[in-house]
């Protein structure tokens, strides 16, 4: 009898089911570290319903002051307003920073990692990145406000060609609000929102302003 020679199938086996194992765990963690995106009329529930739950705007200050911003939102800028004028897809506007370098470790010195944090921004875009970069900095419950605090232009749809179609037509008809927002977001759910400034919630390196 030679039983030695059945231990590689043996072998063989236990590494396929191993290697299942860490595969199913990588596509477990993988899955884990994408930010869920929610409404803006989902993260007010949380605030209200949710312990341990915070809001992180993080459009610029400008946006914050002059455009209004949720109530007590935490304001936390992923980039910066600059002086540079410039034109981008045929439109012309002040260019922003890539990002703040900042933005994760002021974060981190306010939050916990098991906090909930609800990022949003003006429309989406921004949050997204910024959700991301949390998410990647060790935060484990991030979400992402997608409708933003002002919406997308309208009218928008996920699916493309609705998307192009709709806003065809709007165009044609010389729709009034179109490519304008606040059709969709956070002031479009009629969700608290103010001018007022709190200097709690403001940019931390902030909060000392000059006499």
């Amino acid at each position: 009898m030679r039983p030695a020679k059945a231990k590689p199938w043996f072998s063989i086996i236990l590494a396929g089911v191993v290697a299942g194992v860490c595969l199913f765990g990588v596509r477990d963690d993988l899955h884990a570290q994408e930010p869920r995106k929610i409404l803006s009329i989902e993260a007010y529930d949380m605030l209200n319903t949710v312990p341990d739950t915070y809001l992180i705007d993080v459009r610029t200050r400008a946006e914050y002051q002059f455009v209004g911003h949720p109530v007590k939102a935490y304001l936390f800028p992923y980039r910066f307003m600059t002086t540079d004028f410039v034109k981008e897809d045929e439109q012309y506007q002040y260019k922003l920073t890539s990002k703040n370098e900042a933005f994760v470790p002021e974060i981190v010195k306010v939050f916990k990692k098991e906090d909930n944090l609800l990022v949003i921004g003006r429309d989406g875009t921004r949050s997204a990145l910024a959700a991301k970069a949390l998410i990647n900095a060790g935060f484990q419950k991030v979400f992402d406000v997608e409708d933003g605090f002002e919406g997308p232009e309208f009218p928008y749809f996920e699916d493309s060609n609705r998307h192009k179609f709709y806003r065809q037509l709007a165009k044609r008809n010389k729709i009034t609000g179109y490519k304008l927002r606040r059709h969709y977001g956070w002031q479009w759910w009629g969700l608290p929102w103010t001018y007022e400034i709190d200097p709690k919630f403001i940019y931390p390196p902030d909060r000392n302003p000059s006499e």
